[in-house]
């Protein structure tokens, strides 16, 4: 079990010092990895290079039938492919034997959106004129303007921001990509400059443009909770995450004929097929107003 662990160490400091994903990324892998390991462990493997594709199948068949979630499975599969691939380019196995993995099936699940309504309502809320109201307009008024991820929106600095131009530099796993921003986030983000952020900030050489009330960093939780509470006192019922103003940006700008690729690039997709999700939202919102509005539209 030692030498199985020390495999996925050195895998994932792979990952972190050459593939630079994310923190999130690799704790997945892990995981998913060491739940791996102890199944191995659990039939007498104890090298994860002498397992063979029979085994692996097994594993995946492991999880299926223990009621995992198609997704996790799924999840399990990618791990263990990159895993293999790894250890046979190291040369700790003479073929990549998760080359015949399959992931399951899966059906796509089509985003939840807010409508047009419900996020100028959302947007509406923080209304007062306090550094935190203010603070939360502009963080709120940005993220929908650029649909950057709210782990991106808390790490943004204030050198990022060209308000003159109306556009955000934004950074992830070293990659860069130009976003451009509306009047409406303009204004908000020049407010919160002048009024909010000095009094939030006591630390002149702090570089990051959003802070918490007290100054320090703001976590991912602390933003999770600033929407849910704006979400409620606009009396919105859809369960409301930040990934949702992420998923409404990109769906509104298909619904009004945005490229499709032009929307990959500001959600930094890597692939076109997680953006076309969108286009397939849409399609599908054209066929619900087609039933419901065209008179010879319902079911047969």
């Amino acid at each position: 079990m030692i030498q199985q662990t020390r495999n996925v160490d050195e895998y994932i400091a792979y990952l972190h010092n050459e593939k630079k994903l994310s923190n999130n990324t690799e704790i997945s892998y892990r995981r998913d990895l060491n739940k791996l390991l102890v199944y191995m462990n659990s039939i007498g493997v104890s090298d994860v290079c002498t397992a063979t594709p029979t085994i692996l199948k097994a594993y995946v068949g492991y999880l299926e039938s223990n009621g995992f979630a198609t997704s996790t499975v799924s999840r399990s599969v990618a791990a263990i492919k990159s895993f293999y691939s790894y250890l046979f380019h190291q040369g700790c196995t003479s073929d990549d034997l998760s080359e015949t993995l399959k992931s399951p099936k899966t059906e796509k699940k089509l985003p939840d959106v807010l409508t047009v309504r419900e996020v100028s309502l959302l947007l509406a809320q923080p209304s007062k004129n306090t550094p935190k109201e203010i603070r939360d307009k502009a963080m709120l008024e940005l993220m929908y303007a650029t649909g950057i991820r709210v782990t991106e929106l808390i790490t943004l600095r204030r050198s990022d921001v060209n308000l003159r131009s109306g556009y955000i530099t934004c950074r992830q796993n070293e990659k860069e990509r130009v976003i451009p921003f509306g009047g409406e986030a303009k204004k908000a983000l020049q407010r919160y400059l002048k009024e909010a952020r000095p009094a939030l900030v006591k630390d002149k050489e702090c570089a990051v443009l959003f802070t918490n009330c007290t100054g320090g960093s703001m976590s991912r939780q602390g933003f999770w909770k600033i929407i849910k509470y704006y979400a409620q006192k606009a009396n919105i019922d859809t369960d409301i995450t930040p990934h949702t103003l992420r998923h409404s940006f990109a769906a509104h700008l298909v619904q009004n004929g945005a490229d499709l690729r032009a929307v990959q690039e500001m959600l930094g997709h890597s692939d076109i097929s997680t953006t076309q999700i969108y286009a397939n939202l849409n399609n599908q919102r054209i066929r619900e107003i087609y039933k419901k509005a065209h008179p010879r539209g319902g079911a047969a």
